[in-house]
């Protein structure tokens, strides 16, 4: 009989960012635009607050994302190098090294040295990135695809709190801002939960309680410094 366990922790990658970008995008320009809000400005001036805030955030994430994406490439490839290298001038010291990592690990020491001879056999240096670097996959990074990715998720976010404050104008934009996008950061807080596993509310709770944070520091700075302060 087979038996397929369900896991989720393939999705962490493509889950991290997609929410970190969506969730970013929505709370910097929600807390952006109560802010300017706040402080007395024109819809008008709200609206160009907003778009440049979207923009700029979006370009940040991009950028940070590449840099996060290229450095980590870079010392993955620097550490794989320098493996090749001891692969190649001291094999056998790999071997006891890749058998002392499996001993560790509970194996004995006979099989420890077995599973490290057959695994090097077929894949010396991917075993040794794998167990010993820790590097689960030898693939290339994606560093322009990750900064679209992170860029276009932010863009998403921020856009859905701008459309309500250009379609809101008057008193109520702030707290129609605040609302739809509290609601906008509990529904992104539950889907992500779900699909990876954790518990929905708890998910919700958590984003939603720092995006509420964040507009009402921004608020209460905007009030402090604003046009009628």
């Amino acid at each position: 009989m087979t038996h397929h366990e369900k896991h989720r922790a393939h999705r962490v990658g493509w889950l991290r960012a997609g929410v970190l970008g969506a969730n970013d995008g929505i709370v910097s320009t929600s807390s952006l635009i109560i802010g300017v809000a706040a402080a007395g400005a024109t819809q008008g001036n709200i609206i160009v607050a907003g778009i440049a805030g979207l923009f700029a955030g979006a370009m940040s994430m991009a950028a940070g994302e590449y840099v996060s994406v290229s450095s980590q490439a870079d010392t993955e490839a620097a550490d794989l190098e320098i493996e090749r290298r001891s692969l190649k001038a001291n094999y056998q010291f790999e071997v006891a090294e890749l058998a002392e990592i499996y001993e560790s690990r509970g194996l004995e020491p006979g099989l420890a040295q077995q599973v490290a001879v057959q695994l090097m056999e077929h894949d010396a240096l991917g075993a040794h990135a794998r167990d010993e670097i820790g590097i689960s996959e030898i693939v290339p990074a994606q560093p322009i695809q990750a900064a679209f990715s992170s860029a276009a998720s932010f863009f998403v976010g921020a856009t859905l709190p701008l459309l309500v404050a250009w379609a809101v104008p008057g008193p109520r934009l702030i707290t129609l801002v605040a609302a739809s996008s509290l609601l906008f950061l509990a529904l992104l807080g539950g889907l992500a939960a779900r699909a990876g596993g954790a518990p929905v509310v708890i998910g919700a709770v958590r984003v939603t309680f720092w995006g509420a944070i964040a507009m009402v520091v921004t608020a209460s700075i905007g009030k402090l410094f604003g046009i009628d302060g």
